[in-house]
């Protein structure tokens, strides 16, 4: 599903030179759920950037379902994000003044899609929340917010899920509630990608990629993977 090959990205602050990402290569596996760990500052954010083609690379190629995708035009890339992939971030990004069905329609609406109302709520159903269909983010709970931002990275079937500290803003319990979901939506075929900084978070994917200074220093099955623990 995603290959990456000598993936290279530079930031210039006055003279000093940050190599964010230091030719990364690696491979993910369509299906299968790899969370990304490292301290602040190891590449994981610039990582995460660069798979949800919200930043380019300097250098290297990037294949997504085997489309070469490293030089595409900015309308491309827009598309790419729209209909191939769907975000989850920590802070939610909800509109505010939308009700959760406003929300969950918007990447139809950029795509042009009909029947746009259905598969929204369709989409909230899937998540547990199409009785609250009609309610605004500030009358939902952080665990609810999360479910309605999952349910608009749903709705356009995409082929990878990425989520930045998906759980990063919520109560254990509530977590765990989220990261049940996920766990449900990888037995159901879907391909995700987690940025984490909590171990216990990422020992619920298959596989574990380790950053530090912009470089893979550990890749390794989760005991999840193994069979060690139940799934």
């Amino acid at each position: 599903m995603i290959r990456l090959q000598d993936i290279t990205k530079i930031y210039r602050t006055g003279a000093q030179v940050v190599r964010a990402l230091d030719s990364v290569s690696l491979q993910i596996e369509a299906g299968s759920w790899v969370a990304i760990m490292g301290a602040s500052g190891s590449g994981k954010s610039t990582m995460m950037n660069v798979l949800g083609c919200l930043d380019r690379a300097d250098a290297g190629c990037y294949l997504l379902a085997g489309r070469d995708i490293s030089d595409l035009s900015a309308d491309e890339l827009a598309r790419v994000r729209n209909s191939e992939l769907g975000f989850v971030f920590q802070s939610f990004n909800l509109l505010p003044h939308g009700t959760a069905l406003d929300n969950v329609v918007l990447p139809l609406i950029y795509a042009g899609e009909r029947d746009r109302r259905v598969r929204a709520l369709a989409a909230l159903e899937r998540v547990g929340l199409a009785e609250r269909a009609g309610h605004r983010p500030s009358e939902l709970s952080g665990g609810q917010r999360q479910r309605v931002a999952i349910a608009r990275a749903l709705v356009t079937a995409p082929s990878v899920i990425l989520a930045d500290e998906p759980t990063g803003n919520l109560d254990s319990h509530t977590s765990d509630e989220i990261l049940a979901l996920f766990c449900d939506l990888h037995r159901e075929g879907a391909t995700i990608v987690m940025v984490t900084h909590e171990l216990d978070v990422g020992q619920r994917a298959q596989r574990i990629i380790e950053f530090r200074d912009g470089r893979i220093v550990a890749d390794q099955q989760t005991a999840r993977a193994r069979g060690l623990i139940a799934a």
